[in-house]
């Protein structure tokens, strides 16, 4: 077989004219001047967040829907209007994704993230938290800037360090004169303020916009729109963006899958040779997509189901064929002492092990043993190749 050249592939590359004229406006960091089916939404944040243009505070603002609904999309394209039509320079705005690994994940590095928007650099552990509350405050209080901080997958940041560091928060405007800080959360779980203390709710959750799922008509609208701008003319064949549309609308009308599966069916075609984008390219994306969506998966799942997880894998790693519940729980009690983590029972490690077969990253069944009880089957339901995606990542976050 003759040896191909990276400069033959590179070279043919760069000569050849490709599916994309800019890619980069079918990617979520991308946000247009147009925001189809979302103008009602954008008109209530823009109504109860207007009074900051006049240093007033206003209503905190809760901001909820499924994934892909455009939440964070209208909140980044309201945030660029407000600094664009502000004239006396006192609006600071402070967006945090909690969401990042090693960004809000204890109450500690998120303080010292506000704090690092102030140009202040905070040691990355070893500082009394109660010190940082008071450093946060005194950099508030020796400006004039009203602040809008905006925490996107709030319930995320709740779900780990607890809903205290809200109530601390929203406490501070009581002691500032010249200027306050307004919080606007976005998550995906519409329930979530119902869990939180009634008093960090009735404190936090003043104003509520829902947004609701795009359907496949709206989707086609949004794709078509964005095609234009991300693809050379003629480059996308009749049919795709239908087709992209349709199964985004299954997937609660996530206007990111519609996306990602637009680009992605582009990359495909540019690999493959083609100069125009297919609906079997679209079937090729879907499949590359959701290899990536289990891995996302298992990135967002709380650290003890990641401990159950890689203890099934150091299992199958180890030839294990029969795999059950107390093999798992055997090596995940090992896991629990290196990682420092609380040791949970042999039940609720059952519960994780259904979490996860609900998901579709193992298959469990159970199975009797006669009078010593049930026990679990499990098995991966992984590629080889995702397994040790999975694994890798694991042993980055746990070991």
């Amino acid at each position: 077989m003759a040896q191909i050249s990276l400069n033959d592939i590179f070279g043919g590359y760069v000569g050849k004219r490709g599916v994309f004229k800019n890619k980069n406006t079918l990617s979520i960091a991308f946000t247009p001047e147009n925001i189809p089916h979302r103008e009602e939404q954008i008109k209530q944040l823009g109504l109860i967040l207007s009074p900051l243009l006049k240093s007033e505070k206003p209503s905190n603002v809760f901001i909820y829907g499924k994934t892909g609904t455009g939440k964070s999309l209208c909140m980044s394209h309201i945030v660029k209007n407000l600094n664009h039509n502000q004239d006396n320079g006192k609006l600071r705005t402070i967006y945090i994704n909690c969401k990042m690994r090693r960004v809000s994940d204890t109450e500690y590095r998120l303080l010292s993230q506000l704090i690092s928007f102030f140009g202040i650099d905070v040691p990355y552990t070893g500082l009394p938290t109660d010190s940082l509350y008071k450093k946060f405050f005194s950099l508030l209080k020796e400006g004039e800037e009203n602040i809008l901080l905006v925490l996107d997958e709030i319930d995320t940041l709740v779900k780990k360090v607890g809903d205290g560091i809200l109530y601390n928060l929203t406490r501070i405007n009581q002691e500032l004169e010249k200027n306050k800080i307004t919080i606007v959360g976005i998550s995906n779980n519409i329930s979530f303020i119902n869990d939180v203390d009634p008093r960090v709710k009735s404190s936090l959750s003043e104003e509520e916009v829902v947004f609701p799922p795009y359907n496949a008509s709206e989707l086609k609208d949004i794709l078509t729109e964005r095609s234009q701008m991300a693809f050379s003319p003629g480059a996308v064949s009749p049919g795709v963006i239908e087709k992209c549309s349709a199964l985004a609308a299954q997937e609660h009308g996530d206007a990111r899958k519609a996306l990602d599966l637009l680009r992605v069916a582009g990359e495909v075609a540019e690999r493959m040779g083609n100069e125009r984008v297919l609906k079997e390219h679209v079937d090729l994306a879907e499949k590359k997509l959701d290899t990536d969506k289990t891995l996302e998966i298992t990135k967002t799942q709380p650290r003890q189901s990641q401990c159950v997880l890689l203890s099934i894998i150091e299992l199958f790693r180890k030839g294990m064929k029969n795999i059950q519940t107390g093999d798992v729980f055997d090596v995940y009690t090992q896991g629990c002492k290196r990682n420092s983590l609380k040791t949970l029972t042999q039940r609720r490690v059952s519960d994780l092990i259904s979490e996860l077969d609900m998901f579709g990253i193992v298959n469990s069944r159970v199975i009797s043993k006669g009078r010593y009880g049930r026990t679990r089957e499990i098995k991966l339901n992984l590629s080889n190749e995702m397994v040790t995606k999975i694994e890798n990542f694991l042993k980055e976050e746990l070991i």
